[in-house]
């Protein structure tokens, strides 16, 4: 799949004062330092929790930290509660590392050890099957990174290629044809959860802690969730109303062309902005100044809204719970 849309087009914002309202006919040009601003407030430590990049951070090994990522982003569906439970249960029965556990493992000993597992849609047998795709690709190929290196060339744009790849390799060593576990890329979708992953272990900043080297930033696609579709939809960045891979190119294309080097650079705080939105009527008073002055910022004209670039800060702290903020 190429990418098709204009960049020209793509890259430009609707005037709207609040996100998820309806797209004006008139657009501004989106702003790389009002999405710096943005970057700034949202994408730190103390704004992570709950989502469950949490769970990668007590992984200093690239090699184990893979395989968390993977399983993480896996089961990121559903509320997220139940996201962190289910997580958190897999990974308590992977001692003494999860690399360890899976190079001592059995395909017999992987679905009586989640035999009783459920989340959502997904049972223990499914997660025993993924879990012995995972082994299956480390004794082939040594790594995760390895696995999808090898489907790399120099003439993709985008990682899309090396990612239906590297699921259907994924998915031929699991057995696995028809899980919501793990989408097949030949469906169209836009494969947020996988994209995720690759955010995740490729980017490093104070939010993703990456450990990949062999795939570039700038190749990475926005991981397009319900936040994220919403999002774009609002300031202008896509038309299209199905969230499929189509629609998740074309945001990816919008944000190359502000920040080339690194498209889903805004992608956490952006999303985490949604979040707050969809929650503003319990923040009282703080919601409509600050998504007035967020959409200021998005726009270039933060500074001459009051709060503009306090106000997504300020939300963060109230909106999740304290956290440790490390690596500021």
């Amino acid at each position: 799949m190429t990418l098709k849309s204009s960049r020209e087009g793509a890259s430009r914002l609707s005037t709207g004062t609040e996100l998820g309202g309806p797209c004006c006919p008139r657009r501004r040009a989106l702003s790389r330092a009002g999405l710096e601003r943005l970057y700034s407030a949202f994408n730190r430590r103390s704004c992570v929790y709950p989502d469950p990049v949490g769970f990668l951070y007590e992984f200093e090994d690239t090699r184990d930290r893979e395989i968390v990522a993977l399983i993480a982003s896996c089961l990121a569906y559903g509320r997220v509660e139940q996201i962190r439970t289910s997580i958190a249960r897999v990974l308590a029965c992977m001692k003494p590392t999860p690399r360890c556990f899976l190079r001592q493992s059995t395909q017999e000993s992987l679905k009586n050890a989640f035999g009783q597992f459920r989340h959502r849609f997904t049972d223990g047998a499914e997660l025993a099957a993924l879990l012995f795709g995972i082994r299956e690709i480390l004794a082939c190929h040594g790594s995760l990174e390895a696995c999808f290196s090898e489907g790399m060339t120099r003439k993709d744009e985008t990682i899309l290629p090396s990612l239906a790849r590297f699921a259907a390799e994924l998915r031929r060593a699991s057995g696995i044809t028809d899980s919501m576990l793990l989408p097949d890329p030949g469906a169209g979708s836009a494969l947020k959860r996988l994209n995720l992953f690759m955010r995740w272990m490729v980017r490093q900043d104070r939010v993703d802690p990456g450990g990949w080297k062999e795939v570039s930033a700038s190749e990475l696609i926005v991981p397009l969730d319900t936040h994220m579709h919403r999002i774009s939809l609002a300031v202008g960045l896509t038309r299209r109303r199905q969230p499929d891979m189509r629609t998740a190119l074309e945001v990816t294309e919008a944000f190359r062309s502000v920040a080339p080097e690194d498209p889903v650079r805004y992608d956490f705080a952006l999303t985490r902005l949604s979040m707050l939105e969809q929650r503003q009527r319990g923040l009282g008073p703080l919601s409509r100044p600050l998504f007035r002055g967020a959409a200021a910022v998005l726009t270039g004209r933060g500074d001459q809204e009051a709060g503009a670039g306090s106000a997504p800060r300020r939300a963060c702290r109230t909106a999740a719970p304290a956290h440790k903020e490390v690596g500021q």
